[in-house]
């Protein structure tokens, strides 16, 4: 017999309620609805499930498991996160954990989705008794948690270390403590991360991977003598597994001359050949040699040595120099590989400068028939795609189309502030971003969101600096949140104030839209030539900045040298 419709099923159920019988009495006596039925909806989710219909799946799984057990529970919360449907997995989650509370996995699954909700109160009662363990899986349960919060997209590693109150249980090991120093450095908190990679090489001097994290963390915080010596010593230490810390860390300061100098040291010391050319294949996309870029990934693709990025960057490559064909093909070739979205998106763009807009929404179409789990990404690919071709209020209907499959997904509310500001109504777009910081008024992302609009457009800029500035207490070497300091600073008439801030922070990131505010404060303090330097380093890396490009065009007289 084939399964009732979900429709059909109400129905019955609605039929099914029970009389409670006649009384004289002249109050009415409350009906209460029957319990649903966990067997049929259990069913009709998995029936939904096989037809891609992961909303109603997930709805149903959350209903049957409010009165199931707790396998049912458990199984209900796996599928509304795979789905994406948040208020599902909430639902779902907060039953698991109250029949299973001393279920380490219930927990860990209750608090990412509280993480994800920004429930920070009940993501702090779940995580913290994981963090704080001590036992022979305790290492096993806290790594799980980090790598299962650095995964999710939808939380971030500042709003992690809020949660967990940027401690570590006293008994952690090693492993542990480096883990959360790396998470530490995620969330752009370089002190935090540099006392956590300390404590592990107090307990081990020569543990490569804590050396290796303070080399990234003193490079990122512009110390490039310690960040060498520390890449030096984890060499020493582990020259195995710290090979390449020496390469990389001068590749992160940014001189990648030496650093091709060192990687053909390496390769004359025996070193895998294979990996120090796909480092130098980067070197050479990195420092704008396009054509010794292409040389390079092709040679690692005829050789069977190159991952599915080599076929990426080739066709990025061929993008940039204007033969679309090719980098179509390129992008193709990636369509069942983990970079399948990635390398749609670029397909799509060339689709739409083409003109074929529905070719271009084809591939967003297939990908997501076969990856119906990731519609979130796939529609904040096609919304970001769309707005930068000039079609943002397109991009506005697909993000809303979106948030009716995917409620209450942050991700997406997120965007639709963002693209409501590209369209030119930015008090919707404020309004947006107010509503947002009311549920989650101490979210560090949401504070910086909401005070760089208001700077950028010269609203409210006392207000917008405070947000700014309580954002970047919460992260305190963001780079993003660095170039909002410095920005609004200039906006206040400030500029003095506001270079430190945004030379730091394109020292972190090398972000084209920092450089062009960089810039503009140096020529608004009269340091014109300096202006120019630092555009034209920033051009030579991305050529394509169209805020840069703008930033240029608007302050350079035309034609002046």
């Amino acid at each position: 017999m084939a399964p009732l419709s979900r429709t059909a099923a109400v129905c019955a159920a609605a039929l099914a309620v029970l009389s409670v019988g006649c009384s004289t009495a002249p109050a009415r006596r409350a009906q209460v609805a029957p319990a649903p039925d966990a067997n049929a909806l259990t069913v009709m989710a998995e029936v939904a499930l096989e037809k891609g219909d992961c909303r109603t799946a997930a709805q149903d799984y959350a209903t049957a498991a409010s009165h199931g057990p707790v396998d049912l529970a458990r199984r209900a919360s796996q599928v509304a996160i795979a789905c994406q449907d948040l208020p599902a997995a909430w639902q779902s989650a907060e039953r698991w954990r109250a029949l299973a509370p001393h279920d380490n996995q219930a927990s860990l699954i209750y608090g990412t989705v509280a993480l994800t909700l920004y429930r920070i109160p009940q993501a702090r009662a779940a995580l913290t008794p994981i963090v704080e363990a001590s036992g022979p899986n305790a290492e096993r349960d806290e790594l799980s948690l980090v790598q299962l919060l650095s995964d999710d997209p939808d939380i971030g590693a500042t709003t992690t270390l809020e949660a967990l109150g940027k401690t570590v249980g006293a008994g952690s090991s090693s492993v542990v403590l480096a883990a959360f120093s790396a998470l530490a450095l995620e969330a752009y908190d370089f002190d935090l991360a540099q006392q956590l990679a300390q404590q592990v090489l107090a307990r081990d001097p020569r543990s490569g991977s804590a050396l290796g994290l303070l080399a990234r963390v003193r490079a990122l915080d512009g110390d490039a003598d310690g960040a060498i010596a520390a890449a030096r010593e984890a060499m020493r230490v582990d020259p195995d597994g710290s090979a390449f810390e020496l390469a990389d860390t001068l590749t992160g300061l940014d001189r990648l001359e030496e650093a091709r100098q060192e990687l053909e040291r390496l390769r004359g010391a025996g070193v895998s050949s294979d990996e120090i050319d796909g480092r130098l294949a980067l070197l050479a996309y990195q420092s704008g040699d396009m054509a010794d870029a292409r040389r390079r990934f092709a040679d690692l693709v005829d050789q069977g040595a190159a991952g599915d990025s080599a076929l990426l960057y080739l066709g990025d490559i061929a993008a940039r120099s204007g033969d679309e064909e090719s980098a179509l093909t390129d992008y193709r070739q990636l369509s069942e590989t983990p970079l399948a979205l990635t390398a749609g998106t670029r397909a799509a763009g060339i689709l739409l400068d083409q003109g074929n807009r529905s070719q271009a929404l084809g591939v967003f179409d297939s990908y997501e028939s076969e990856h119906p789990e990731n519609g979130v990404d796939v529609a904040l690919s096609k919304a970001d795609l769309f707005a930068d071709h000039g079609d943002v209020s397109d991009g506005l209907a697909f993000i809303a189309a979106a948030l009716q499959q995917f409620p209450e997904q942050p991700r997406l509310e997120y965007e639709r502030a963002t693209l409501l500001e590209r369209a030119g109504r930015v008090r919707d777009s404020v309004q947006a971003f107010e509503q947002m910081l009311r549920e989650r008024p101490s979210d560090p992302n949401l504070m910086n969101a909401l005070g760089y609009t208001l700077a950028d457009h010269g609203m409210q800029l006392s207000k917008a600096e405070s947000l700014i500035r309580k954002s970047l207490a919460a992260t305190p070497d963001n780079p993003a949140v660095l170039d909002s300091l410095g920005w609004v600073r200039l906006r206040r008439g400030d500029a003095p104030s506001a270079l430190p801030l945004l030379e730091r922070a394109y020292t972190i990131s090398r972000d084209p839209e920092i450089a062009a505010h960089w810039g503009e404060a140096l020529w608004a303090s009269g340091r014109k030539l300096e202006a120019r330097k630092v555009w034209a380093d920033a051009l030579a890396h991305d050529p394509d900045s169209q805020a840069l490009k703008d930033t240029v065009h608007r302050l350079v007289p035309p034609g002046s040298s």
